[in-house]
């Protein structure tokens, strides 16, 4: 229950809020289950703020410092976050879809069962973000830098994943159904298990990256860098790898059925 002290505070304008704020530096503000829609926070400080399941439904909070700030179960949807702060944020379980998040900062941040859903996330920094399990289908992450996030059983269905930063990226299990991964950098990423159906990797580069038993399956992987990759059991089932670069690569059980190889001959 937010306290009504705090909520009026925030109310009463930005000025004094942030006075406020810099007077009582040892106050955690509460402001949770508070009714935000709608209102104009652009650039709050609202670092550390308890903000758990307050709606913030189409809030214009854009270059809002949000750092460590509490967002569990909060309603972010079609909320306007443009270059925001929210570093090391808590936000299981919130509902961002449809919401604007370009170029803003997610580091660190915990995001476990999210739904992050048509959300625009371009350019966006999202290092060592925890994306366990989240909803992030036809969510545009197009330039995003995901350098070492977790996104192990994530539903990223039709994602825009155009030349994105995955470096060391989990994706252990993650669902891939025609994400476009064009060029994406996918160094030493885990995508074990992982279901890239007709995933859009041409041009993609997956040095060592660990693709052991993945799903495969009609997927474009024209000009990819596979070298070094672990493709053990993979399925790739009618696959185009004209062009892929294959050097090294584990293939030990990979089927290659149908598929399109290198040297641009169907396989039998």
């Amino acid at each position: 229950m937010a306290n009504i002290e705090h909520l009026g505070l925030l109310q009463a304008g930005a000025v004094r809020w942030l006075e406020w704020r810099n007077t009582n530096p040892h106050i955690a503000p509460d402001l949770s289950t508070a009714d935000l829609q709608k209102h104009n926070l652009r650039g709050a400080h609202l670092q550390g703020v308890n903000l758990s399941k307050v709606d913030l439904s189409h809030a214009l909070l854009v270059r809002a410092d949000l750092s460590q700030a509490n967002l569990n179960s909060a309603n972010l949807h079609q909320a306007k976050l443009s270059e925001a702060n929210l570093n090391a944020a808590q936000l299981s379980v919130a509902d961002l879809s449809q919401a604007i998040l370009t170029q803003a900062n997610l580091s660190h941040s915990i995001l476990i069962g999210s739904n992050l859903s048509e959300a625009n996330f371009r350019g966006a920094t999202l290092i060592a973000a925890n994306l366990i399990g989240t909803d992030l289908s036809n969510a545009n992450l197009r330039d995003a830098d995901l350098d070492a996030a977790q996104l192990n059983r994530a539903h990223l269905c039709f994602t825009n994943l155009i030349e994105a930063n995955l470096i060391e990226t989990n994706l252990s299990e993650a669902n891939l159904y025609a994400a476009d991964l064009v060029g994406a950098y996918l160094y030493k990423a885990n995508l074990e298990k992982a279901r890239l159906y007709k995933a859009h990797l041409s041009s993609a580069y997956l040095f060592r990256a660990n693709l052991t038993e993945a799903d495969l399956t009609g997927a474009d992987l024209g000009w990819a860098n596979l070298k070094g990759a672990n493709l053990a059991g993979a399925n790739l089932t009618n696959a185009n790898l004209r062009g892929a670069n294959l050097a090294g690569a584990n293939l030990t059980g990979v089927n290659f059925q149908n598929a399109i190889m290198p040297d641009g001959i169907r396989h039998d």
